[in-house]
């Protein structure tokens, strides 16, 4: 399937790793000029992008910054993959509602949501002159919103919602807004060390790697294994192309049957 994207370009945040370099390689190996945001960029980004650009996205300035950079190396962005997320593990603690500082929830509000809108609203101009695509990652937390860190799920559902909000008022533009909501996926914040799944391995007493081999039955995943990152960026890049032209304002859940809501 030929999905049009040959020389098109893309600004992709969050790209220096996990689901981020995953999509940041898909869109390259369809000819896409990519240009990759992160706070550290990686050989294996380095490797596949047009430009690499450093960026503390969680800032209004950081985010005006790297969009700058990027329309500046590119001449214009026709894709806007947003894909940071999550948060620092060894800034993130558990627990509930109360025991949960207010800097957690800024953090987290300010990366997963403030980032991605100061972000989004950099690159719109470009995006509606070239009737552009945005894709955001979300997360199957934006649905269950009592699973997770504390601060985490309710910043999820907001940028969900924002997504929506966008293909309303852009999608009469020309600009395509889509969300991609994963589950578990096998990055380094469930795999890695010090991040959210060695945490929650700790939590409950058990090794990190018996955690993850749990997770399947423990979630309910239908599918009985978790996502990788490959799979989500497939779903990001088909969603990016002029394949997907009447697809707006869809949020896609790809978490292999965890969510069993309609």
């Amino acid at each position: 399937m030929d999905l049009g994207l040959h020389g098109k370009t893309a600004l992709v945040t969050g790209a220096s790793r996990g689901i981020g370099l995953a999509i940041a390689e898909a869109l390259a190996e369809e000819g896409v000029r990519v240009a990759g945001v992160a706070r550290n960029a990686t050989p294996e980004l380095e490797k596949i992008a047009a430009t690499t650009i450093s960026a503390d996205l969680s800032t209004p300035a950081g985010a005006t910054a790297a969009v700058d950079a990027a329309l500046a190396e590119l001449g214009g962005i026709d894709i806007l993959i947003n894909n940071v997320g999550g948060g620092d593990g060894d800034r993130l603690e558990l627990g509930g509602v109360l025991d949960i500082s207010d800097e957690q929830w800024r953090n987290l509000f300010d990366l997963n949501l403030f980032g991605v809108v100061a972000t989004t609203r950099a690159a719109l101009p470009s995006l509606v002159e070239r009737r552009g695509a945005i894709v955001t990652v979300s997360s199957i937390n934006s649905r269950v919103p009592a699973a997770g860190p504390v601060g985490y799920s309710e910043a999820k559902s907001a940028l969900t919602s924002f997504g929506k909000r966008l293909s309303e008022e852009f999608g009469p533009q020309g600009v395509r807004v889509n969300t991609v909501s994963p589950g578990v996926v096998g990055t380094a914040i469930w795999r890695g060390p010090g991040h959210v799944g060695a945490k929650l391995a700790a939590a409950n007493g058990v090794a990190q790697e018996q955690f993850l081999d749990a997770i399947p039955a423990q979630f309910g995943i239908a599918s009985g294994r978790i996502s990788e990152p490959g799979e989500v960026a497939a779903l990001v890049t088909f969603l990016a192309s002029e394949q997907a032209g009447n697809i707006m304002g869809a949020d896609f859940v790809i978490d292999g049957g965890t969510v069993k809501t309609l």
